[in-house]
């Protein structure tokens, strides 16, 4: 379990490394030949959030710091993603500020259950699904606006996806929420079990 250098770990930084890859490149360059590496940067990055849990799950080598980095590098994905595609106006701002209201909510939550003794909650199945739904909306969304001729299509796709992505990745709030709730219902009983 206390293993740093497995195959797993070595693909979470790696998919961290793309975050600053993804950026200068949609950033600065702002090219359209950046514009299309910039959609195969987000789109490995989307793509290997389910490959290293696989990988370490297949060859046993689930670690603390896989646990841990896995979400590090999901957030950072999703959040050099929303601020980039705004700034460049790929995505409204009141999309990301709905997105950015969901993370706000659980750095609250996770403080909360971190001042009762509680560890984080494990990732939730609901909450794996939302973060890989719009880490695959935003690579078709960039294609939508770097390549024209795929503008209506991928457009209307990455969408889609991001709509349902950021339903999906409210309601897995809201189960965190509830599930803290519940733990801390049970911390304060046992204190005042106790008290």
């Amino acid at each position: 379990m206390g293993r740093v250098l497995t195959v797993p770990n070595l693909i979470s930084f790696t998919r961290l490394l793309g975050v600053p890859v993804f950026l200068y490149l949609f950033l600065v360059v702002r090219t359209d030949a950046a514009d299309v590496a910039a959609v195969v940067v987000l789109g490995v990055g989307g793509l290997t959030d389910w490959v290293d849990g696989y990988v370490a799950r297949r060859l046993q080598q689930v670690s603390r710091l896989g646990e841990l980095l896995d979400p590090v590098a999901d957030r950072l994905y999703i959040l050099a993603t929303l601020v980039a595609l705004t700034v460049r106006e790929v995505v409204p701002w009141q999309f990301t500020v709905a997105l950015l209201a969901r993370d706000v909510v659980m750095t609250v939550n996770l403080a909360v259950l971190r001042r009762y003794g509680y560890r984080p909650p494990p990732v939730h199945y609901l909450g794996k699904t939302a973060t890989f739904v719009l880490l695959l909306a935003f690579p078709v969304l960039l294609l939508a606006h770097a390549v024209p001729g795929a503008s209506t299509a991928a457009g209307a796709i990455g969408w889609g996806l991001a709509w349902w992505g950021l339903a999906l990745y409210w309601l897995a709030g809201v189960l965190y929420v509830v599930q803290a709730v519940r733990l801390i219902r049970l911390a304060r009983s046992v204190r005042a079990g106790t008290g």
